[in-house]
């Protein structure tokens, strides 16, 4: 067995690294008239809503399905605009009157928008373009049920005013809005009119992204907020991601925990993948079918990792909080960042994140 633990002082940052793993132990406040009284939100605490004289309760799992590799239905090109990139992460409430077909239309709409916006003297932190090209697609095949909409994703193109001639406008900013096996009683409880995309993906100049969130908003009567990635869902992507291992190699397991002490202490734990699924597997449930996974599982497999890490360094990690996780098949931050590696898994990580957009909006 080889520990390697590397302590800065001066920046309260300390690094562990694990070759063996022993596997014994084991809201927004803007709502328009419209939306107030379609939805009648309730507070975000209670994950409410009251839709269409229903009363929609949205459940925090307990349980979730194993991610399986599945070859997926999405286009080649479609996909390579999703995976390998960090994206940032917000929630978005029903869009009112949104039609997948007016997709060129809407591409025109924020385009002129952004050009208004502009010229009335708007900082967009691109540099000096010439101007700005939107488009606006459809991203086929993501849609696990028929309640969910199809995923949409946006660009936004410019030409800078020193390229050359024949230069092609380059893109400045990407986005999409997409909704993975969502609450079937949330969406069936929706009226006709909202259609519901609630997951958020951004990555460009901030500049932008409020330019685009405006025009939504103004537009499509809908709100947007952050949303952060808490320590329990970093915990899920953690056991997700390292049962994975035996179809696809994760190379490693690395967790980032923040310690309350003076000054934080942030902690990297880094284990090696094969011990990690030995006690990811150590910790599986007779009664759990293989397709399942629960939170106890979940649970006793972080508190395996940290009792080991205990046990050679005398740090309690449980004290702290789970701030990053990341393996070969991607990484994710309790600020809300997300990247995803492998297209194999996407359905299983959008469908996480589209429950936690859901049960963070004030619905």
């Amino acid at each position: 067995m080889l520990h390697n633990a590397n302590r800065n002082v001066g920046s309260s940052h300390l690094e562990m690294s694990t070759e063996e793993t022993p596997c014994n132990n084991a809201l927004a406040q803007r709502r328009s008239k419209s939306y107030r009284q379609s939805m009648r939100s309730c507070v975000e605490a209670t994950h409410l809503a009251y839709t269409s004289g229903l009363l929609t309760a949205l459940r925090i799992p307990r349980s979730r399905k194993a991610p399986k590799s599945c070859d997926i239905t999405v286009d080649p090109d479609q996909v390579a605009l999703l995976v390998k990139k960090e994206w940032q992460l917000s929630y978005v409430t029903p869009l009112y009157q949104f039609r997948h077909t007016q997709l060129k239309s809407y591409s025109k709409q924020l385009s002129a928008f952004m050009v208004s916006e502009k010229q009335q003297g708007l900082a967009i932190e691109v540099g000096q373009e010439l101007g700005f090209k939107v488009n606006f697609s459809v991203v086929l095949g993501l849609a696990e049920t028929d309640k969910d909409a199809e995923t949409v994703f946006i660009q936004i193109l410019s030409k800078q005013v020193f390229s050359a001639k024949d230069d092609a406008p380059k893109v400045v900013w990407s986005g999409w809005l997409t909704c993975v096996n969502g609450d079937l009683d949330y969406l069936r409880s929706l009226p006709l009119e909202f259609v519901s995309l609630p997951l958020f993906c951004t990555r460009g100049p901030e500049s932008l992204t409020v330019l685009v969130k405006s025009w939504f908003e103004k537009t499509f009567d809908c709100c947007f907020g952050p949303l952060g990635i808490n320590s329990t869902n970093l915990q899920w992507l953690a056991s997700l991601w390292t049962g994975c291992h035996p179809t696809i190699n994760i190379q490693y397991l690395k967790l980032v925990w923040t310690l309350p002490t003076l000054p934080p202490m942030d902690v990297t734990y880094t284990v090696h993948p094969q011990d990690a699924w030995e006690l990811w597997d150590s910790m599986r449930q007779v009664d759990t079918t293989e397709d399942s996974i629960s939170i106890d599982e979940v649970t006793g497999f972080i508190k395996g990792l940290q009792s080991h890490f205990f046990r050679h360094f005398r740090i309690d990690l449980s004290a702290g909080s789970l701030m990053q996780i990341s393996t070969a098949l991607g990484s994710s931050h309790h600020s809300g960042k997300i990247k995803i590696a492998s297209p194999n898994y996407i359905p299983t990580i959008l469908q996480l994140l589209t429950e936690c957009a859901l049960l963070k909006m004030p619905i």
